[in-house]
């Protein structure tokens, strides 16, 4: 067998042109109008010759004839729907020369050579600085790319916005000052010689303190805390039928004062806890209550309480009268958490949650100074025992030292991890202690301008602190973890747990003559402590 015999020939068949797309159409469309079925009109294709096409033609009857399309707007009809091929060409045109435009923009670009100035470049971007396997040539032409996208002055404005930003951020961290009416000057020139012989006093107490010898001083400190060993709960009362929010003693620690969410403050004899009289008039629940320094039971239609609202009502009472005597208004719609007396009587100080605290003039019934400084709400405040300044501690976690004469604030504590919601004065004049939701309180010196010591007080948030009244040997502390805690002075060493509440411990209270210690809880009760000597 020849290798001729394994070679197949393969017939020349006729080559068909079927020419383009426009004379097809224009044949399809000629072949609808005719009337020629869908089947036979596909057979068009199969048509030789245009002798074969011309004979079908001559054997269909003549139709009407029919608009053809022209070259310049070529439409393809399927079901009565028309697509402008033209339209949808000229778009991919469009966004052709845009991406070469944006290619020809981006080679135009000066960009920097250096890698380290290309990665923050992109950082401001927001883009990130890196991409897997990227090079610092793929790096500097990504980075032309997107200048070429959003400008060239892109970076430039994300420069100019982080410093706008960074400034705002430096004016609000910044302390500034209101300009006061001309009340305030005549109540900071008034504090200043109420404060300015108290100060006097008490630091020729402390020197006459320090000539009594060790051994007596160190004997009266064990008695103490003896003493303080054995507190326990000498009566418990149901409050309120809402959870009791704020309680103070009264300056002869006959009488203590309790708030509740009901809206209702009530007044209570000491030590047996009978019900004396049931302040009503907020509509909401009531945030914290203090009594006025230097008044007696038996003087009426005085101003000797107050109390401040979550709806920023601030209400003054009077002994004998269930109706509040005054109301203070300009904190609404913000709540006033917590308030205090000047040592003098004269002044108000309410803490507000717009970010600010208030002083108010009893005398005048006007409000002397609006103190902003805070980043957010201010929770809690306490005047110095002298009246010359004030701490305030927010919910910013930072506390302030406001100098009253002055108006500077004279220092700024710095260290809590969590929100300030409790603040209160040593005797001494220059310790504060600080109750914060990091479930510690630190010990600050106004001398040393720093904290001094920080004590791991509770295992949940710190709601209150109060120091002794009466020379400040020990320091209270209540929590959410439902107790209260005392601790000793300079050691801050535990003395006494109180443990009975079944709910949050919120306020606390210490009697002027060191007696008593009054907590108020969550569970609708208030307990007096007292020792069972």
């Amino acid at each position: 067998m020849s290798d001729d015999d394994d070679i197949k020939y393969v017939k020349r068949q006729r080559t068909l042109h079927y020419g383009s797309l426009e004379e097809t159409e224009r044949k399809r469309l000629a072949a609808t109008s005719a009337g020629i079925p869908a089947s036979s009109s596909s057979q068009l294709e199969d048509i030789d010759s245009d002798e074969d096409y011309e004979e079908q033609k001559k054997s269909a009857p003549s139709p009407p004839a029919a608009p053809l399309p022209t070259a310049g707007a070529l439409v393809n009809k399927i079901d009565d729907d028309f697509f402008d091929l033209e339209t949808e060409v000229a778009k991919d045109k469009v966004a052709l020369l845009e991406e070469f435009e944006r290619k020809k923009r981006a080679r135009q670009i000066n960009v920097s050579t250096d890698d380290a100035e290309i990665k923050r470049n992109l950082r401001y971007l927001n883009e990130p600085i890196c991409y897997f396997g990227e090079g610092p040539a793929e790096r500097r032409r990504r980075l032309k790319e997107l200048l070429a996208s959003l400008g060239e002055n892109a970076i430039k404005e994300k420069k100019n916005e982080e410093e706008e930003r960074k400034q705002l951020q430096k004016e609000q961290e910044s302390t500034w000052y209101h300009e006061g009416p001309e009340t305030l000057r005549v109540a900071r020139l008034w504090i200043a010689d109420y404060s300015l012989p108290r100060a006097k006093c008490r630091l020729e107490k402390a020197r006459q303190n320090l000539k009594v010898p060790s051994a007596t001083r160190a004997g009266r400190m064990v008695e103490l805390q003896k003493r303080l060993q054995s507190l326990s709960a000498q009566s418990s009362q149901v409050g309120d039928i809402r959870p009791l929010s704020g309680c103070a003693f009264s300056n002869d620690s006959k009488f203590l004062l309790t708030s509740s969410w009901s809206g209702l403050c009530k007044l209570w004899s000491v030590p047996n806890c009978k019900l004396q009289q049931t302040l009503r008039g907020h509509t909401s629940y009531v945030g914290g209550v203090a009594f006025r320094p230097n008044v007696q039971h038996d003087e009426k239609n005085i101003v000797a309480m107050a109390s401040g609202g979550h709806d920023g009502a601030v209400k003054l009472w009077s002994f004998g009268s269930e109706e509040s005597i005054a109301d203070i208004t300009g904190h609404m719609p913000h709540r006033v958490s917590k308030l205090d007396f000047h040592p003098s009587g004269r002044f108000l100080a309410t803490a507000c949650y717009d970010a600010s605290w208030r002083l108010w003039d009893l005398e005048q019934k006007t409000e002397v100074l609006h103190q902003e400084g805070h980043a957010k709400s201010v929770h809690c405040l306490a005047f110095q025992a002298d009246g010359s300044v004030i701490v305030t501690g927010g919910l910013d976690a930072f506390g302030r030292v406001w100098d009253l004469r002055t108006g500077r604030c004279i220092m700024f504590l710095e260290g809590h991890l969590g929100s300030i919601f409790g603040v209160d004065f040593s005797p001494n004049g220059f310790h504060i202690a600080t109750g914060s939701q990091d479930n510690t309180c630190k010990i600050w010196d106004l001398r040393r301008r720093q904290s001094v010591y920080t004590i791991p007080a509770h295992i949940n948030l710190i709601s209150d602190v109060k120091y002794q009244r009466d020379g400040g040997s020990f320091l209270a502390t209540c929590s959410y973890d439902c107790t209260t805690k005392i601790w000793s002075n300079k050691t801050w060493q535990p003395l006494k747990t109180l443990e009975g509440h079944d709910g949050k411990v919120v306020s606390l209270g210490i009697s002027s003559d060191s007696h008593y210690i009054l907590t108020t809880s969550f569970d609708r009760t208030f307990k007096l402590w007292a020792s069972d000597s």
